[in-house]
């Protein structure tokens, strides 16, 4: 019977996971990437979240992982810039590259694991499911805040200066130097995509929660 489950679990991870690869690429094809980088997705995380919500802390975390690992193949090209001296993007160092693929990858989709935090002491779908999601869904925003205030603070500067930037930029400039501008940038920068993706993701897990043949699943 544990082999089964382990079956149904690794089968449904799989499926949930392709779903997810897929729901991004078609928010690719159909949301244009913000002006100054990032790309907002359609819940692209929440099959994922969800697997994790429905088999746990444990389970979820793995698939977490393997989802992390998918994301770092489709940003192959990304990695390539950052790793290869003649690029506008390169980190300068493999220690800073390997740094980045921690937190933007492994750290920031592995975290969508932990979905299933509250369901044992939440008793009721409509609640656990969507604050799980919301609550990993941050701790990603934090992974890559993190990952810009350490890496891509030579950024900050420039991109609140830039042309069409919001009028505020200069201000910010202005006002800050540092680390609190390395800080703020960094924010700011992953808030343009994080924070729509957050709130979009939670609406839709708080819908998918009240949808009984969906959430009452027994625990496996």
């Amino acid at each position: 019977m544990k082999n089964k489950k382990n079956i149904y679990w690794i089968t449904e991870s799989a499926v949930m996971i392709a779903l997810a690869v897929v729901l991004e690429l078609v928010s690719k094809m159909i949301i244009p990437e913000l002006p100054f980088g990032g790309q907002i997705t359609i819940v692209a995380m929440l099959p994922v979240a969800f697997t994790a919500w429905k088999y746990g802390v444990a389970k979820g975390l793995i698939t977490g992982f393997v989802y992390s690992l998918v994301q770092m193949a489709m940003g192959t090209s990304t990695i390539s810039a950052a790793a290869m001296p003649s690029s506008d993007e390169y980190l300068g160092s493999a220690g800073k590259v390997v740094l980045m693929l921690f937190l933007d990858y492994i750290c920031a989709f592995t975290v969508i694991g932990l979905a299933g935090l509250y369901k044992n002491k939440i008793k009721k779908a409509s609640v656990s499911l969507p604050l799980g999601v919301f609550t990993v869904l941050v701790f990603r925003y934090i992974s890559h805040i993190i990952s810009g205030f350490i890496l891509y603070s030579a950024w900050a500067e420039w991109f609140f200066t830039q042309d069409g930037f919001y009028f505020w930029g200069k201000t910010i400039v202005e006002k800050f130097s540092g680390n609190a501008l390395s800080l703020i940038y960094s924010v700011i920068y992953n808030g343009f995509f994080m924070i729509p993706e957050i709130i979009i993701t939670t609406i839709a897990a708080i819908v998918i929660s009240h949808i009984p043949q969906i959430t009452k699943t027994k625990n496996i």
